[in-house]
């Protein structure tokens, strides 16, 4: 319901309070949606990872199903991200892609290392292995977040905005409003669809006990 309500009043502010930009009008507002969805991805992505140190640390049994629920969903979030992005760089560069920005090639270099998380993880039996082993890929992959970000950093402006610096945000007023309105709706849908489905493979794993039990 939380989700709901934010999502609607994110709409609503992105499309009919937030001002247009100066420079490229009405089309500027995917911004509210592109960078968003990025950090909402960069957060699931690090979630997954602590889910992951929490198994090999603590060897919580339920870590290592939440760490692979994180990741999926950071997944989904990062393909909405390339798909926002090139919808943008379309828009403001006339191309969909540009391969001589690394902000770009870092984040679907990120993607894809993900992407390869699953291949490994189901080419591995289930048991204490294929945990194991997820709990390390997922680890390494979180170092490429930093990587990712420092290149969103050092980006030219003109072609890749700098959202916030070490003084504060580069914007205020209602934009500043609608971006946060934008960024806690995509947080709190993100862990919606992870509760939705952690409960769902919770679900899926006690049936299938209870068939092997039966049998």
């Amino acid at each position: 319901m939380a989700s709901l309500v934010l999502i609607t009043t994110a709409l609503l502010f992105v499309f009919y309070v937030a001002p247009d930009d100066a420079n490229q009008g009405f089309s500027q507002r995917i911004f509210y949606f592109h960078v968003s969805i990025a950090f909402t991805a960069y957060v699931c992505f690090a979630a997954g990872a602590w889910k992951a140190f929490r198994h090999l640390w603590k060897r919580d049994p339920r870590a290592d199903l939440e760490s692979y629920v994180w990741v999926h969903q950071g997944l989904i979030f990062g393909a909405m991200v390339l798909v926002t992005g090139s919808i943008w760089a379309r828009i403001s560069w006339g191309r969909w892609w540009v391969w001589s920005e690394d902000e770009l090639v870092l984040f679907l270099i990120l993607y894809l290392f993900y992407c390869a998380y699953f291949m490994l993880r189901f080419s591995v039996d289930p048991g204490p292995q294929r945990a194991n082993l997820s709990a390390v890929y997922a680890l390494f992959g979180v170092v490429l977040i930093p990587v990712s970000f420092a290149a969103i950093r050092l980006a030219k402006e003109v072609l890749h905005p700098r959202v916030f610096t070490l003084h504060g945000p580069n914007f205020g007023g209602w934009i500043l409003v609608t971006y946060c309105i934008a960024q806690a709706a995509l947080l709190v849908l993100a862990y919606t669809l992870y509760r939705v489905e952690l409960a769902g493979k919770r679900l899926d794993l006690r049936l299938r006990e209870l068939k092997e039990v039966l049998a």
